[in-house]
């Protein structure tokens, strides 16, 4: 809990003051009745003393006053609410290595299939773009709650020479800071998720990239496709097209994102998970101060009650 108006606490300070004059005339009234010297008269005109009674209705009256004064400095409590803004990127790599069958069927549909089925089970409210990149990097699906332009979009990607990882990441940032007018002063939050088999052989460089999404405070996740054995056959001459996991693990470990590999299902269904959890919600501090009042009105008709009952007074 916090509160909206801290300054306004100081009104506590008097609490303790006015418990302290309670005392002070308690010790009065007392030494009033040992002056009254014939006690055995004293006894027979007031036989009965309220005691513990006495107090109970001036504790519930401080209570009250507590209850009060907190509810008058506005406590505010956190709530988790909707990001609807929060936007996710898809990067693909379309680069000639994906078409390596060492993942069934091969690299490449299997990054389209595991892109499309990510894309279908986001929540509605999150916002989806596409980004494909070989030799460089191009927006093919802007960021929207629309999710059939994703996926066809995903349908539609042709592979390329060379791989721009670099280039992937700028793009989608690109694509971030242009989602909506108020993106380029107040960018959504936003999180990349990039599939790809690892290597960045153009464009700009892996560490300009961690760079710039670490200062979008943007996390890229990774997914890494293919085995240290996969080969493609390029104009009639086989090449070797090992997957590169350190760099996919630099670029997501530098951006506070999660390095997945695309073997494992179990980690891939961490994915949406991970991401949900950081940019599904946001914390909003909404208003408590009518709890405390009405604590404050209950401590207050528990206090004239008892005094009424017992005193036919109110405290």
């Amino acid at each position: 809990m916090t509160f909206l108006s801290p300054e306004r606490l100081w009104l506590l300070a008097l609490i303790p003051a006015l418990a302290a004059a309670y005392v002070l005339v308690q010790l009065r009234r007392r030494r009033n009745t040992v002056r009254f010297t014939n006690l055995d008269l004293l006894a027979r005109v007031a036989p009965q003393r309220p005691g513990w009674r006495r107090h109970l209705a001036a504790a519930l009256f401080l209570v009250m006053i507590t209850l009060m004064t907190i509810g008058f400095a506005r406590p505010a409590t956190g709530v988790k609410v909707p990001r609807d803004r929060a936007t996710i990127m898809v990067a693909i790599d379309v680069s000639l290595s994906m078409m390596a069958k060492d993942v069934t069927p091969d690299r490449f549909t299997a990054a389209k299939e595991a892109a499309k089925k990510f894309i279908r089970d986001l929540p509605t409210r999150f916002n989806v773009g596409v980004v494909s990149f070989a030799g460089n990097a191009n927006l093919v699906a802007a960021p929207t709650a629309d999710r059939q332009s994703a996926i066809t979009a995903i349908d539609q990607l042709a592979m390329a020479k060379r791989t721009a990882i670099g280039e992937a990441v700028f793009t989608s940032l690109q694509a971030i800071r242009s989602f909506d007018s108020q993106a380029g002063q107040d960018p959504p939050p936003a999180h990349i998720v990039l599939l790809s088999d690892g290597d960045n052989t153009t464009g700009r460089t892996v560490s300009e990239a961690i760079d710039a999404a670490r200062a979008a405070h943007t996390p890229v996740s990774t997914i890494a496709f293919g085995t240290p054995y996969g080969t493609v056959d390029i104009e009639g001459e086989t090449t070797s097209v090992s997957v590169n996991k350190e760099t996919l693990r630099t670029l997501a470990n530098g951006t506070q994102g999660k390095a997945y590999e695309a073997a494992d299902a179990g980690q891939l269904s961490e994915v949406y998970t991970n991401i949900g959890s950081s940019l599904g919600w946001k914390t909003e501090h909404r208003d408590i101060a009518a709890r405390f009042t009405g604590l404050a009105l209950l401590f207050a008709l528990a206090a004239a009650g008892t005094s009424l009952i017992w005193f036919n007074r109110l405290p």
